[in-house]
């Protein structure tokens, strides 16, 4: 049995390039918060978040040489099971997604009693392709990828105070446009 804890991730790292075996000593590092991560984010079931995080280590695995050793593992390591476990709630809960971002954008009720969520999806992507790009990037960022303001601040390259107010106007005319157009699912 390899001995794990006298390295550091790095050195783990460079050793898991050459024998494959010092890989599963960051798996198991990391396994369980990583897991409790995508419970926290997600509340899917232990099967459901096992298969994001074995997704996710596979990612892991086949992009560890573009590995930047100036960032710790653990916050590269979050990132893509982030990104996973985003997908894979995409994939399963894309009906129950569009109420939450529905139901998040200030000014904006939904009634589900005549339309079906095909028709708002439509009319989500309708409303969003009228914003300009701007306002339609960081809504999208926001609401859809889940990012929060110092990522969409990373993404975006801007301070985070304009992150903030660029959200706010864009919420603000994403309702202007879903109630100048009478899309029936927003109330007035």
């Amino acid at each position: 049995m390899i001995g794990c804890k006298e390295y550091t991730d790095v050195e783990l790292i460079r050793l898991a390039l050459d024998e494959s075996a010092y890989f599963v000593c960051l798996y198991n590092k990391y396994h369980s918060q990583l897991l409790r991560y995508i419970h926290r984010l997600s509340n899917v079931g232990q099967e459901d978040a096992e298969d994001i995080l074995q997704d996710a280590f596979v990612k892991v695995w086949k992009n560890i040489n573009s590995f930047d050793g100036d960032m710790k593992f653990s916050t590269w390591a979050y990132r893509i099971v982030h990104n996973e476990t985003i997908s894979f709630w995409r994939k399963q809960k894309k009906r129950e997604m569009e109420q939450v971002v529905l139901g998040d954008i200030d000014g904006v009720g939904v009634d589900d009693t005549d339309e079906s969520l095909e028709q708002k999806e439509l009319a989500v992507q309708h409303v969003l392709s009228k914003l300009p790009p701007d306002y339609k990037s960081i809504l999208v960022l926001r609401y859809f990828e889940h990012l929060n303001y110092e990522e969409i601040s990373d993404v975006l390259k801007m301070p985070m105070g304009t992150v903030a107010t660029r959200i706010n106007r864009a919420k603000k005319r994403f309702a202007k446009i879903a109630n100048d157009k009478s899309i029936k699912f927003f109330e007035d």
